[in-house]
């Protein structure tokens, strides 16, 4: 287990002194109930604080009203209490009260009034809750602010998938004017729960050795971290999925880094509900427009920008800093996959199958094969991606679905996408083949050229001397005919043979 709390004990006890509010935000399984747990363990048994966790998921549907909501507020803190406090330090029995719109903050001065030590409450999925239900919480909890810490709770941390800019947004989408009370001035400061660092990762696998003998090498180490990006769930998932489903718990068998490619395989295959729950949020206009820019390796222009970035990044789904990219491998995987999902499954099967592109000794014949796409995109492309939601990337993803049949007999595609780069880079991986393939779209007479040195550097970066350059007209087949757009030619650049298919 990683110390959940990190460095930021120090300054939330900071803010519980100060009988401040603050915001804890982090993505789907990255620790926050541990770290909620452990907070409040912590402070109850250091003494000078009672705390417990709440949470407040089972609110979050649209058509619950405030006053059921608030009922089952408290009746989920009485339950909850339990697990953090003693009989002499538990809330009311909720039984004692009958519904109201205030329900929520009359409960919590009852409460705190019978305490002998200031209340600290941590409330977990905040930001699950949905408009009025929403706008009265934060409301209840701001008009009891004034009355901590002997009516009302000391300290209360909002804890969410989001910062509190996105509960904002949410109550004025459908609320204009909140009022000029606005129940969102309750927050001092953000936390954000951050991604295990590389030596936090080294350290929870020695534990593992430690407990078993079994060793993650260096090499084992390097990749597992490169493929999980640090994200808890999958770091957790790929090091079980090695040590339990592939070696049975065998300790005395060695890891090698091929398992941690099995591995990585092995749960994109699976999509479990963390992995899958991320088809949720490929359908948001702000989540489409930043993953069009990822795939197509261009910036998109569009108001609201900043915002979309920093909602994508509270969701894991990119990571922080430049450039913008998927958080790590498994996630570029799993999200490409997703998206062009409809593509794959409707690729009729007399064009996709592995064998036919296969030379007699097993090796993958990449010009045929990319030839037979040629062949396929001139006839369909035009109506299939008119009813694509990502159709501006969806040259890109129609060439990534046809491989990605064909592929999946026997080898694997490695992607590299990222913002600004202005192009999408594949390698293509069949038993010891490594194929690089970049994908460009032909905007103006720099394309070609800027593509051809792009490849190059690519092609070294792999330790290759062939590769293919696809470059994807913007024009319509009215305004440039496929007899026409249609081209295949021979490049030679810094000593290495590079294809250019023009479609």
């Amino acid at each position: 287990m990683v110390n959940p709390f990190r460095d930021m004990y120090g300054d939330i006890l900071r803010l519980i002194k100060a009988e401040q509010y603050f915001v804890i935000h982090a993505p789907r399984q990255t620790g926050k109930t541990t770290f909620l747990h452990s907070l409040a363990h912590r402070l109850n048994k250091e003494g000078t604080y009672v705390a417990t966790v709440c949470s407040l998921e089972s609110a979050g549907y649209q058509s619950i009203s405030v006053e059921d909501a608030n009922e089952v507020f408290i009746h989920s803190m009485y339950s909850r209490a339990s697990l953090f406090v003693d009989e002499t330090t538990m809330p009311p029995h909720p039984d004692n009260y009958s519904k109201s719109p205030v329900l929520l903050q009359r409960y919590l001065s009852d409460w705190c009034k019978a305490l002998d030590k200031p209340l600290v409450l941590l409330l977990d999925e905040v930001d699950a809750l949905y408009d009025d239900v929403l706008i009265s919480t934060l409301r209840q909890l701001r008009d009891g602010f004034q009355s901590r810490p002997a009516g009302f709770p000391q300290s209360i941390a909002l804890v969410g998938l989001r910062d509190i800019r996105e509960y904002k947004m949410r109550a004025r989408a459908d609320n204009p004017s909140i009022g000029a009370g606005s129940p969102f001035n309750v927050k001092a400061e953000s936390f954000f729960l951050p991604v295990f660092s590389l030596e936090e990762v080294r350290g929870l696998l020695q534990q593992h050795t430690d407990d078993t003998g079994q060793v993650f090498s260096e090499a084992v180490l390097q990749k597992l971290y490169e493929y999980s990006g640090g994200q808890p769930w999958l770091t957790n998932a790929l090091a079980n999925q090695i040590v339990v489903k592939i070696l049975k718990e065998d300790y005395a068998r060695e890891i090698t880094p091929d398992m941690v490619e099995e591995a990585k395989e092995r749960l994109i295959e699976q999509r479990q509900t963390h992995l899958d729950s991320l088809a949720d949020k490929i359908q948001e206009e702000r989540v489409r427009r930043v993953l069009l820019g990822i795939i197509t390796g261009e910036a998109p222009a569009f108001d609201g920008w900043d915002d979309a970035v920093r909602y994508c990044r509270d969701l894991g789904i990119i990571s922080y800093g430049n450039p913008i990219q998927f958080a790590n491998p498994i996630y570029r995987e799993i999200i490409t996959r997703i998206i062009n999902s409809g593509f794959t499954d409707n690729i009729n099967q007399d064009i996709a199958h592995t064998s036919w592109y296969l030379r007699p000794d097993g090796s993958l014949d990449m010009d045929k094969l990319l030839k037979a796409f040629v062949d396929f995109y001139r006839w369909n492309s035009e109506s299939w991606l008119e009813r694509f939601q990502y159709k501006e990337a969806g040259h890109q993803l129609l060439l990534m679905a046809f491989l990605q049949r064909i592929i999946n007999g026997g080898g694997r595609i490695d992607r590299e996408m990222a913002i600004g780069n202005g192009r999408t880079d594949l390698a293509v991986l069949w038993k010891d083949q490594v194929i690089p393939i970049e994908l460009k779209m032909h905007h103006n007479a720099r394309s070609q050229p800027d593509g051809l040195r792009q490849l190059a550097r690519y092609m070294d970066k792999l330790g290759q001397k062939r590769g293919f350059l696809i470059l994807f007209e913007k024009k319509s087949s009215e305004e440039l005919p496929w007899d026409v757009r249609i081209r295949r030619e021979i490049h030679e650049v810094d000593g290495k043979e590079v294809v250019l298919l023009g479609m």
